[in-house]
């Protein structure tokens, strides 16, 4: 079944303008949701009270406030919200094309497939080839939800996708981080480089990982709808550990060298068998 359009948009470069519908890149049933209930099993209603008059407030008493000092606050009316909100425009509008490994993934939000709408499927294959062989991505405004999203646009497999970035003050600053100090050995060093080296893998394959947390909620959830009696075993304390660095790098490696040996034994057996067997039969 092909997929639904969240919305429609037009790419805007120059004199170019590319017809596209965007869709969601997320599985909305993967996540594992609970509902609120009483006891006796009925689900709650959510309601805004007001402390100070001790009385549920319908919507329609109900103003936003910007607080700018603790317990003070501006009002707005939908209205004021409303005129101060940047229009939809349903246009993408390309200002600069920049190398992909320039843009970091930390203002990576959201992500939208992109797909070309009527007459826009020439013209949008052409954007994705050009940006994939040049290696840059487009940065681009668009306007969506009454907020203006600085977007950027990338390759992906033989189309497109916009990726929503957030902006620089929304982000924090690493300086704020403390990162030790101290500059490790060269011999260390060498040792984290072999151990990285030995599990190394030139390609990300997804379906590797699994969510473990929710395949034990989903087979808890079905215990309970067969009415049976589960039992939780648990969690293990943390045990904090003094780990001499070295030592701890020397151990993992002896621990991957020993996997390592063990996947490749039956393989270095078929190995041998099939060269004495070879043997065997040119003797013959």
């Amino acid at each position: 079944m092909a997929a639904r359009a969240l919305s429609t948009a037009t790419i805007s470069f120059g004199l170019v303008s590319i017809p596209v519908k965007l869709f969601t890149t997320t599985e909305s049933g993967a996540s594992i949701h609970f509902n609120m209930l009483h006891r006796c099993g009925t689900r709650l209603k959510q309601q805004y009270v007001c402390p100070k008059e001790e009385v549920v407030v319908p919507r329609d008493e109900m103003v936003k406030g910007y607080e700018f000092a603790k317990g003070q606050y501006v009002l707005f009316s939908n209205e004021e919200i409303k005129g101060l909100e940047e229009e939809a425009s349903k246009l993408i509008e390309i200002s600069e094309f920049v190398p992909v490994e320039q843009v970091d993934p930390l203002f990576f939000e959201r992500a939208y497939y992109l797909g070309p709408d009527k007459g826009g499927a020439k013209p949008y294959r052409l954007l994705a080839l050009a940006m994939r062989k040049t290696g840059r991505c487009a940065l681009a405004t668009y306007a969506a939800r009454g907020k203006q999203y600085v977007v950027l646009l990338r390759p992906y497999e033989d189309g497109l996708l916009m990726q929503q970035l957030r902006y620089i003050d929304e982000v924090k600053s690493f300086d704020e981080v403390d990162r030790g100090a101290g500059d490790p050995k060269p011999a260390e060093l060498k040792l984290a480089i072999s151990l990285i080296e030995q599990i190394a893998s030139e390609e990300f394959h997804p379906e590797q990982y699994e969510d473990a947390v929710k395949k034990r909620l989903e087979e808890v959830i079905q215990q309970k709808v067969d009415g049976e009696e589960i039992t939780i075993a648990p969690a293990a304390e943390p045990q904090a550990q003094i780990i001499d660095l070295m030592e701890a790098l020397k151990a993992s490696l002896d621990g991957d060298a020993k996997s390592a040996a063990v996947r490749k034994g039956p393989k270095r057996a078929a190995a041998k068998a099939s060269s004495k067997s070879r043997s065997k039969a040119s003797k013959k």
